[in-house]
C-alpha cells in the first residue's frame, strides 16, 4: 500500500471543500423545511378560520396525512398545530423574518414552547445563530434562566460598574451559573479551578462561545515576581486577553489591585499590537454592589466582578426579579 502520510496536509484541503458544501447543503435543507412548515401552517391557519372547517380541520388534515402518507413523519395533529403556532407568532413581526430559516426545527420548538414573550423569543433566536447552538446547548440557556439573567446584567446600578459595562460592551453577566461542576461546594479556588478546566466545554458555553482557551495557571513575571493567572481566555470580538481571578467567597476591595496588576503585565508583555486591552473578570461566590463600586471607582483597567451559582436559580424567581426591574426601570423613566 503507497504511504499517503506527506500527502496527508495537502489533501486536508480538498476534505474541507466537502465540508464546506456539505455545510451550504444542510442550511439549504433547513431553510426549505422551516419554509414549508411556515407555508403549512399559513394554510392551516386561514383555513381553520372558515367557518366550515373550524378546530376540526387540523385533525382532519392529520387523519389524511396517517391515511395517504403514513411514512411522513411530524404530520400528526400535535406536529401540524406547531406549524399553525410558528406562522401565527412571527407572522407580522419583521425582525424575526432573517433569523427563522437559520434554526433548526428542532430549537424552534423549543424556543416557542418555553419563552412567554417575543423579546425573549427573539433574544434566543439570535443566540442560536451566534453561537450555533444545538439542541441540548440551548435547553441548557434557557434552563439556566440566560435570558432574565443577560438581561438584569444590564441594569444601570453605579457610575463604576456602568463604565465597565460599556467597556466591554456588555457581554458579562453579573450571575453565572455553574451547575455543570455537580459539587455541592467548592473548598478552594484550586478545586473550583479544576472543575472548570474540567469542563470547559460548558464553561465556555455558559460565558460565551466567542472565548477562546488560552491557558490556565497561566504565568506572568513582574520584576523579580511570578504571579499566575487563575483562567486566562481571548475573546474574539472584544479582540483582547480575558483573565479570570476565581474566588470562592465574598469579593474583597483588594481583588481589584490583584487583576490590575495581571491586566497591565499581560497588556505590556502578552497584548499584541493590534489587540484591545485586556480586560480582567473576578469570578467569587457573592458581592455587595456598592463595595464592588467603591473598589473599581479608581480602577484604570477594563474590570467586572461576577458571582456564581453553583446550582441553577429558580426560573420563577429570576422572572419575577426581572419583571420587577423593569417596572422600576420605567417608574424611573416617567419620573425623570
Amino acid at each position: 500500500m503507497n504511504d499517503l502520510s506527506p500527502f496527508n496536509e495537502q489533501f486536508q484541503e480538498v476534505i474541507n471543500i466537502i465540508e464546506s458544501a456539505r455545510g451550504r447543503a444542510y442550511r439549504k435543507v433547513n431553510e426549505e423545511l422551516i419554509l414549508m412548515y411556515r407555508d403549512i401552517g399559513a394554510y392551516i391557519s386561514k383555513s381553520s378560520e372558515n367557518a366550515e372547517y373550524g378546530d376540526a380541520f387540523v385533525q382532519k388534515l392529520a387523519d389524511f396525512f396517517a391515511e395517504k402518507y403514513p411514512d411522513l413523519k411530524g404530520f400528526n395533529r400535535r406536529g401540524l398545530y406547531r406549524m399553525k403556532q410558528f406562522y401565527e407568532l412571527y407572522k407580522n413581526v419583521e425582525k424575526v423574518s432573517p433569523l427563522v430559516t437559520q434554526l433548526s426545527w428542532t430549537n424552534h420548538l423549543k424556543i416557542m414552547s418555553a419563552c412567554k414573550t417575543m423579546e425573549e423569543r427573539v433574544f434566543y433566536m439570535n443566540m442560536c445563530v451566534k453561537e450555533k447552538l444545538t439542541k441540548r446547548e440551548l435547553e441548557r440557556q434557557i434552563d439556566s434562566g440566560y435570558y432574565e439573567r443577560y438581561m438584569m446584567s444590564k441594569r444601570t446600578i453605579t457610575p463604576a460598574i456602568e463604565m465597565s459595562k460599556k467597556a466591554t460592551r456588555n457581554i458579562f453577566l453579573d450571575n453565572y451559573v455553574l451547575d455543570f461542576l455537580d459539587v455541592p461546594e467548592v473548598l478552594s479556588e484550586r478545586d473550583l479551578q479544576k472543575s472548570i478546566i474540567r469542563n470547559l466545554k460548558k464553561f465556555i458555553l455558559e460565558i460565551g462561545k466567542d472565548f477562546t482557551f488560552v491557558g490556565e495557571e497561566y504565568r506572568i513575571q513582574v520584576g523579580k515576581h511570578d504571579y499566575y493567572i487563575d483562567l486566562l481566555f481571548y475573546h474574539r470580538s472584544l479582540s483582547c486577553l480575558v483573565a479570570f481571578e476565581l474566588k470562592i467567597g465574598e469579593f474583597k476591595p483588594e481583588y481589584v489591585g490583584k487583576i490590575n496588576l495581571y491586566l497591565e503585565a499581560l497588556d505590556r508583555d502578552v497584548k499584541k499590537v493590534n489587540e484591545n486591552p485586556s480586560v480582567g473578570v473576578v469570578l467569587c461566590a457573592s458581592k455587595d454592589d456598592e463595595v464592588v463600586e467603591f473598589a473599581l471607582s479608581r480602577s484604570l483597567s477594563p474590570t467586572m466582578v461576577s458571582e456564581y451559582n453553583l446550582k441553577l436559580i429558580d426560573k420563577k424567581l429570576l422572572q419575577k426579579k426581572l419583571k420587577e426591574y423593569i417596572e422600576l426601570a420605567e417608574t424611573n423613566s416617567e419620573d425623570s
